[in-house]
């Protein structure tokens, strides 16, 4: 008995040959541009973080009020 090849699923706007430029760009990053880069993310004035999916909903209305 044979198994099927399952084809890959990417999200809108992305495909294989794009996941393979962004591999290709952190595989080859030193250490030191990536941490530059990290140290870059840090200067922006926003943030990700984790928050709890119950809160999203009101993590969403605070920023539309803040946008306002």
């Amino acid at each position: 008995m044979s198994k099927k090849i399952s084809q890959n699923k990417f999200p809108k706007g992305w495909n294989e040959d794009r996941v393979k430029r962004v591999l290709a760009h952190y595989e080859k990053q030193t250490e030191a541009e990536a941490v530059a880069e990290d140290e870059a993310a840090l200067e922006s004035s926003e943030t990700v973080m984790t928050v709890p999916r119950e809160l999203v909903p009101k993590v969403r209305e605070l920023i539309a009020k803040h946008q306002t």
